[in-house]
């Protein structure tokens, strides 16, 4: 009687113990979680605030002044534009040569 008394004792002695770890690392394991949620929270504040700065920064009036103070860039005048043409000689030069010559196209 004093085996089993002693056998008893003993399993209900590590199921204690078992017991006791099981609970410390649920403890654990939800205070991981908890911090993982937290930082997830911060992450998705800083994500959205860095989207909010991105658009701010992409507005045409901050590109055009970018441009003009950075890169010196000027707006575009028919003054200054240059045309590229593709070929051995311009459209109009073709047009004016085959009017000189009567062709019609």
């Amino acid at each position: 009687m004093t085996r089993l008394n002693l056998v008893l004792l003993l399993a209900v002695l590590a199921s204690s113990l078992y017991l006791v770890s099981v609970q410390y690392e649920s403890r654990r394991l939800f205070s991981d979680l908890d911090k993982a949620h937290s930082v997830a929270h911060r992450l998705e504040a800083d994500n959205e605030r860095l989207q909010v700065e991105k658009r701010d920064q992409a507005t045409p009036l901050r590109v055009e002044k970018l441009a003009k103070e950075q890169l010196q860039m000027r707006t575009v005048t028919p003054a200054i534009t240059h045309y590229v043409t593709y070929g051995a000689e311009s459209p109009a030069a073709a047009d004016a040569g085959a009017a000189a010559s009567g062709r019609v196209k």
